[in-house]
């Protein structure tokens, strides 16, 4: 179970389940096991060797690469040095990479071979870097990450570790396109222990199996290995999503636990012969991120046969909100369009544009107070001031609560997509699709999608003269930026609506592919 008072920080965990449980297996990886007598004598290993290339209480050491074992490692090692771990979303073009590399001023990047190429380009830009460490061997004079990370001394370091200890930034875009650095910090992950200490989604047994298929630059990635080690269960890692392998693991590890975005889900259900696995070890899945089409969770209930809960949360939340319950994804209550009810000791509301609650049943924007809530953005103190006002966190979207205090999301009051769990933002995608020589004004919306929940289509007006293009348009987009913010689908129109100050309207737009969903976002 999970144990505020032994490990009040992330620190703490490592060395208390080395001592409780040595021998038992923390991690699996692609055929590798890590005990956690290992995990913790290498968390040692990388905090002395962190503290050797200068790293100071509050700097920030950033990850790029795709799931892996050594994550925990390095971020159990970070808490240890007291840095904070900043991992890099590994599917961004390049120049977004550097732009969080820099803004982070990370003095330190781990990167994985697939990512070697792109980190050559972007590090002669990033004037705080000090040392980048090749996690899959030495290449162009960088020291491979096993080597030396088995240099350093394995003793404890030493350093009394803080509540206020930014641990873990993760950077989330905003209107701007601008990405914004999440701190969130030991207080802020002990309040979530504290939160979800009897709930069925986050209570793991000793030696329970869990599932980390979400990948580690989200909130959700980050959290599943810690709750798993803060309860001295085993994660299964898998390096990305790929269905066959997925369920494979299912059967082989007896997973108990794991977190699907809908997308995953819908990508199982749709495997040849998924009927006739082995699902019985499952206890509970939690799913979340993006919406959810009632038919596939009605299916997806009866496939697996585990307690399902949905969770709503943000990064700057620490991915908590509301939950629901296992016992609401019952039909005859009602509530599976709902995202379920608020966590003990939190407060959700619903308020106008003054901020005052909305009476029930009426549409407002959601706000949370919560010792979960972040300490702020990173050296973005208007933002966070912004986002923070009157001591709620305001999500910037839009819901109503029932009569019975069940959370219904209506819309985005942002513009923010969310295609297969990633967050998109109309602004960049446009400002990357305004260079086109062919394009006169363009407005980027989220369309539904059965499969990644929404995706992105982009409405042109062309130039006069030029043909519609749709391919080139889409091709040109994914030169300038990663490829799931591309547009998936273009639509030519002779103008797009404005309001008197200019503002596209986007609902406009939107509407006429909503018509006749009962649900806007998950």
């Amino acid at each position: 179970m999970l144990d505020p008072v032994a490990m009040p920080h992330l620190a703490d965990i490592a060395r208390v389940q080395a001592e409780r449980r040595p021998d038992e297996i923390a991690i699996w990886f692609e055929g590798a096991s890590t005990s956690y007598a290992d995990l913790d004598r290498r968390a040692n290993q990388v905090a002395n060797g962190l503290t050797g290339l200068g790293v100071q209480p509050g700097d920030r050491v950033a990850y790029l690469g795709k799931n892996m074992d050594v994550y925990y490692e390095i971020l159990f090692g970070c808490a240890k040095a007291r840095a904070a771990m900043t991992g890099i979303n590994n599917r961004l073009a390049p120049p977004e990479m550097q732009f969080i590399l820099a803004d982070s001023k990370a003095t330190v990047l781990f990167v994985a071979k697939e990512f070697y190429q792109a980190a050559a380009q972007i590090v002669k830009d990033c004037p705080d870097l000090k040392q980048v460490v090749a996690i899959d061997g030495g290449v162009d004079n960088r020291p491979s990450y096993v080597d030396w990370r088995d240099e350093q001394s394995a003793d404890a370091p030493g350093l009394k570790t803080l509540d206020d200890d930014d641990v873990i930034q993760l950077y989330t875009s905003g209107t701007t396109g601008l990405p914004k650095g999440v701190m969130l910090t030991n207080g802020n992950y002990r309040a979530v222990f504290e939160r979800v200490a009897k709930l069925d989604w986050a209570l793991y047994d000793e030696g329970d199996a869990v599932m980390n298929a979400m990948p580690l630059f989200h909130v959700a990635g980050c959290n599943i290995g810690i709750l798993a080690a803060a309860q001295g269960a085993k994660t299964v890692i898998l390096r990305e999503i790929e269905p066959m392998t997925i369920l494979d693991l299912v059967e082989e590890h007896k997973i108990n636990h794991t977190f699907w975005v809908p997308a995953v889900i819908l990508m199982l259900s749709q495997v040849p012969g998924v009927d006739e696995r082995d699902f019985s070890s499952l206890k509970t899945i939690s799913y979340g991120a993006s919406p959810i089409a009632e038919d596939l969770l009605r299916r997806a209930v009866d496939l697996f046969g585990a307690k399902f809960t949905q969770l709503y949360g943000l990064t700057e939340t620490v991915g908590l909100g509301t939950f629901l319950p296992p016992e609401a994804h019952d039909p005859a209550w009602g509530k599976l369009r709902s995202c379920g009810v608020p966590y003990p000791g939190s407060i959700v509301r619903v308020v106008d544009s003054d901020d005052r609650p909305v009476p029930q049943g009426e549409v407002g924007e959601i706000v949370v107070k919560a010792d979960f809530v972040m300490k702020g953005y990173w050296a973005r103190e208007e933002a966070t001031e912004d986002a923070l006002k009157g001591g709620f966190f305001h999500t910037g979207d839009a819901g109503f609560f029932d009569e019975d205090g069940f959370l219904f999301i209506h819309d985005r009051i942002k513009d923010m997509i969310v295609s297969g769990g990633e967050n998109v933002y109309p602004a960049e995608v446009e400002n990357a699709i305004f260079g086109h020589p062919d394009v006169a004004d363009v407005a980027v919306i989220g369309i539904p999608s059965e499969k990644w929940g929404e995706e992105v289509k982009a409405i042109i007006v062309l130039k006069e003269g030029a043909e519609p293009d749709a391919a080139g348009i889409i091709a040109w987009t994914r030169e300038k930026i990663a490829a799931y913010k591309c547009p998936k689908s273009v639509d030519f129109i002779p103008a797009l609506p404005r309001n008197p100050s200019g503002k596209i309207l986007r609902r406009e737009l939107r509407e006429p592919f909503w018509e006749g969903t009962d649900r806007r976002v998950g």
